[in-house]
């Protein structure tokens, strides 16, 4: 049956749908209705119908448009995985140059995580409500121009300072990448290739563990700059500000808006041309034209509603109040049924990995670093002090070696998630790697060689970035449009509240008691797993 319509059409929609319009997992449970959603669209099979996105996303085909996207986004993703990861890396020869204890160490670990939990929210608001791909750009430059300022700062607190602020870009682009990516995928295509979009920050990973292996050894870096003693280290953190500075460029340059953004936003003609775009690109060199079709759009456009709503109020304290108002609107709507059950699921869900992975991950290097003495992780070593700048130096190669293994461990789980997700869905695939987490850390504790310790956690790097790209998958089918973005970054927000007090918590008992904080992560992670058991089934749902 032919989808095409009359381009002359002009009168309005009306809105058909109703609250019982629902869609559905494969165990019969609610996603959400499309009520919550600002999307109408003509329900009759003649040539007036319009099409939904799904329907839409479809005609445009598949191919080198998808492959491009894939690559500016996920080189977007392996930006923030660099700038959160850096710390980490930095830390064994940066603690003697700013003279850290192990707590100043939690809090230089911890403020990239305040950043990101201060962003977060904030930026998916307004992703939202004004856009992805403007939101993209602005927190991707934020991040690498103040990641790059670090660089020079002499003092640990104008450090701590600019890497918070860093976080804060951080925040925008982690949860708005996915879902601009998803925004684009057709439904049957989209759980492998947000797996792929993960599989970006293992690249990340390796980016800033081989950069560390191949820079902060090496004394050729190290140089005075009068006022600065530049250390090689120093030189890493400007390096990795390059990868959030040049994605930026790329979505300012090549990038356009997502199509479900602005048919939610009663943009028709300009997701048409969007749609146009990709179906170019796609169809290349086979000779095809591109189809006439008119979109299901929303019933008014964003900016117009807010501007009513605002000529309501007079005063600026009222104006204010309503600015507040329809800012936490979006937790008010996650919050209630039917999205409440599953809000609640992925809140728990968020905190534990994020306590999980990051507090024991950013601590990875400086637990190799005791290794090298006690043989054990959580051996009683004394360190030496932070203020004999010899202790730090000459920098142990091996260290950094060890680092780029787990990092690359990553490799055989982005593989595994890519070949399994669309089949076995990610709601399994989180649970199941979640609890394996738990025991691959858990023997960590137990391990009384290096050898061991190093093995045990490239199995834990292995397994918990099945479970990251789960959650990227799961994420971003339970919500609407105009929730999506919101919620992601209000998730990724309680997950930076996690890995904040995960760092602070390591930081605390790394040198005097470190297998509370280990045996903590351990018992975060399987109680993950088994909430996950809770969430609705997802695989292939449709984007509403």
């Amino acid at each position: 049956m032919s989808r095409h319509v009359n381009t002359g059409e002009s009168e309005a929609l009306e809105p058909l749908l109703t609250g019982e319009d629902e869609l559905d997992s494969d165990e019969g449970e609610i996603i959400f209705e499309r009520s919550l959603s600002n999307i109408t669209c003509n329900s009759g099979g003649t040539e007036d119908r319009r099409l939904t996105f799904e329907e839409a996303v479809e005609k445009a085909g598949f191919g080198l448009f998808h492959w491009l996207l894939l690559v500016v986004c996920g080189w977007a993703n392996a930006s923030d995985a660099v700038e959160i990861l850096c710390v980490s890396f930095l830390l064994p020869t940066a603690r003697c140059d700013l003279q850290l204890s192990s707590s100043d160490m939690g809090m230089l670990t911890a403020s990239i995580f305040l950043g990101m939990m201060v962003g977060g929210y904030m930026w998916g608001y307004l992703a939202d409500q004004r856009g992805r791909r403007k939101v993209l750009i602005v927190s991707l430059t934020v991040n690498g121009f103040f990641g790059a300022l670090a660089s020079v700062a002499p003092w640990f607190w104008l450090f701590l300072l600019l890497r918070f602020v860093s976080g804060i870009g951080v925040g925008g682009s982690i949860p708005v990448i996915f879902s601009y990516f998803s925004e684009f995928i057709p439904r049957l295509r989209r759980g492998a290739m947000i797996s792929g979009l993960a599989t970006f920050w293992m690249a990340g990973n390796i980016l800033a563990a081989g950069l560390a292996w191949l820079v902060i050894p090496r004394t050729w870096a190290h140089f005075s700059l009068g006022w600065l003693d530049f250390q090689s280290w120093r030189l890493f953190v400007v390096l990795c500000s390059i990868p959030s500075l040049t994605s930026a460029l790329l979505f300012k340059l090549l990038m356009p808006e997502s199509p479900k953004f602005l048919m939610e936003a009663a943009r028709e003609k300009e997701a048409i041309n969007v749609f146009r775009v990709m179906f170019e690109l796609n169809m290349r060199g086979k000779g095809m034209e591109f189809p006439v079709f008119r979109l299901c759009t929303g019933s008014k456009q964003r900016g117009e509603l807010e501007l009513e709503e605002t000529k309501t109020h007079g005063s600026r304290r009222e104006r204010l109040a309503c600015v507040l108002k329809k800012g936490l609107r979006p937790i008010k709507q996650m919050f209630r049924v039917p999205l409440r059950s599953r809000s609640i699921v992925l809140l728990i869900i968020f905190y534990c990995i994020s306590f999980g992975y990051y507090g024991l991950w950013m601590w990875f290097l400086e637990l190799f670093s005791k290794m090298e003495d006690g043989g054990s992780p959580c051996a009683n070593v004394t360190r030496p002090s932070v203020r004999d700048n010899h202790s730090c130096y000459p920098v142990k190669t091996a260290v950094y070696m060890e680092g780029f293994l787990v990092a690359a461990s990553n490799l055989p789980g982005n593989i595994f998630t890519i070949l399994m997700m669309d089949s076995t869905g990610g709601k399994t695939l989180l649970s199941c790697s979640l609890m394996v987490s738990s025991l691959s850390v858990f023997l960590i504790y137990e391990v009384k060689t290096k050898v061991q310790s190093l093995i045990l956690s490239c199995v834990f790097s292995g397994v918990s970035v099945i479970g990251w790209n789960a959650l990227d998958v799961v994420g971003t089918e339970l919500y609407p449009t105009h929730l999506r973005s919101s919620a992601l970054g209000f998730f990724t927000g309680v997950g930076r509240v996690a890995a904040i007090m995960g760092n602070v918590v390591f930081g605390k008992l790394v040198d005097s008691n470190c297998a509370v904080p280990v045996l903590m992560v351990s018992a975060l992670l399987l109680t993950g797993g088994l909430v996950a058991l809770l969430l609705p089934q997802t695989k292939q749902t449709e984007l509403t």
